[in-house]
């Protein structure tokens, strides 16, 4: 006979969705969220980006079952079996060879960046029974920084990714592929970007980070600067007013520039230019900063974007994106704020054993965190230990995370 099935998890509001999805999917706990945006008088419920993550995790699991109720304010969600691109289960063969993809294709309608599809679908990959290879493509795909605080793609790949060689998961068997750029379209929505994921480090268990030493000194600074569908002199404007800044702190400085053609999509007025007509979208250019340092597995990251309707030169994203990975820096720790969930969270998930972690005490005061520590206690998880790091007057503070072992089902043991 079966056990008895897990109680709901009850929740409300739309904060924090995703990353309660990932728990809820992670745990196998079932979920149930109400009072999602219920005073809206014009868009109640659930946002199109939301409906189009759980489009995504239904996708690359098994067994998945939503219901959302008529005006979208309240969903219940029962996890399944994280199968990533595994074949029958609606991935598609890939350009090379017989890789497995998932094709997620986001609507026009969307005002969020792809990273934010690619945090938590990175927090599912390592428990994933097959390889996690999903394929970003349509009108709503937004490859740059995004006013709603979602980094861009390079961020991603360079501040993020590799923190998952802490627990054990090799990122050099993670590959993001950024095939077309993108930015914000009218009013925030939309972008055409075409963006691949190929997640092949699946672990059995991810291991105890100890990561609560100093967090040593900056010694060189990494970014990208990206231009879509304008001048390509803007990259050279912004790396040059960001290198005036950073200078005075270090040398070794290096922002390579990346230039793309605005992607074309199809024109909402056909009249004017027939049934064929298209138009171009995504255009607008940013830049992103990395500074690495000294002590292994330290990062911090900047992104800056111009805003869609436009009115500022290339001259102040520049100085406003090194200045706000100055500030990013000031905040201390071991993690950036934008990595400590991802972290955080995939400590909570391994291995039954106390790890530890270095935070900025402003980090950890933020109203994500905060709430983070809850959901995952909500789900099971154990309580965070805190205590003042004492080897320097930083201000920094330890966190004791145990783990509840959440192993990877789909994976056999040896």
């Amino acid at each position: 006979m079966s056990g008895p099935k897990p109680e709901f998890v009850r929740l409300t509001g739309h904060r924090s969705l995703t990353e309660r999805l990932v728990l809820s999917t992670l745990t196998g706990r079932p979920l149930h969220i109400s009072q999602i945006r219920p005073s809206s008088p014009t868009e109640p419920g659930l946002a199109p980006h939301e409906v189009s993550f759980l489009r995504l995790l239904e996708a690359v699991t098994n067994g998945s079952s939503m219901q959302i109720s008529y005006t979208g304010t309240t969903m219940i969600y029962q996890p399944g079996l994280i199968t990533g691109a595994a074949a029958g289960y609606g991935a598609t063969a890939g350009g090379d060879g017989n890789v497995s993809v998932v094709e997620h294709h986001l609507p026009a309608t969307c005002r969020r960046g792809v990273t934010y599809f690619l945090l938590p679908l990175c927090l599912l990959a390592p428990f994933s029974k097959a390889h996690m290879n999903v394929r970003f493509a349509g009108p709503g795909v937004i490859t740059s920084a995004t006013d709603a605080g979602d980094l861009s793609v390079d961020s991603f790949r360079t501040a993020l990714l590799p923190l998952y060689d802490l627990f054990g998961i090799p990122a050099a068997r993670v590959e993001l592929r950024v095939m077309q750029r993108s930015c914000a379209g009218a009013r925030g929505a939309g972008g055409a970007g075409v963006v691949e994921l190929r997640f092949a480090s699946q672990v059995r268990l991810p291991k105890t980070l100890h990561l609560h030493r100093t967090p040593g000194r900056i010694r060189r600074v990494r970014g990208v600067a990206y231009a879509t569908g304008v001048s390509a002199s803007n990259n050279a404007r912004m790396i040059y007013s960001a290198r005036e800044v950073l200078n005075a702190f270090v040398s070794d400085i290096h922002v390579a520039a990346q230039y793309d053609q605005a992607p074309l999509v199809a024109a909402a007025d056909k009249d004017k230019g027939g049934a064929n007509a298209k138009r171009r979208m995504g255009i607008g250019f940013g830049l992103s900063l990395v500074a690495e340092s000294s002590a292994a597995g330290v990062l911090y990251s900047a992104d800056v974007v111009a805003p869609p309707e436009g009115g500022m030169v290339p001259e102040d994203i520049g100085k406003r994106c090194a200045y706000q990975l100055l500030e990013t820096i000031s905040q201390g720790g071991c993690v950036s704020a934008a990595a400590a969930g991802t972290v955080l969270t995939l400590m909570a998930m391994g291995s039954e054993d106390v790890g530890r972690l270095r935070i900025g005490r402003d980090v950890l005061g933020t109203e994500e965190m905060v709430g983070l520590a809850r959901d995952l206690k909500a789900f099971g998880a154990h309580s965070w230990g805190l205590r003042d790091a004492e080897d320097d007057d930083s201000g920094d503070i330890i966190i004791s995370v145990k783990g509840i072992g959440i192993g990877n089902v789909g994976r056999k043991v040896a």
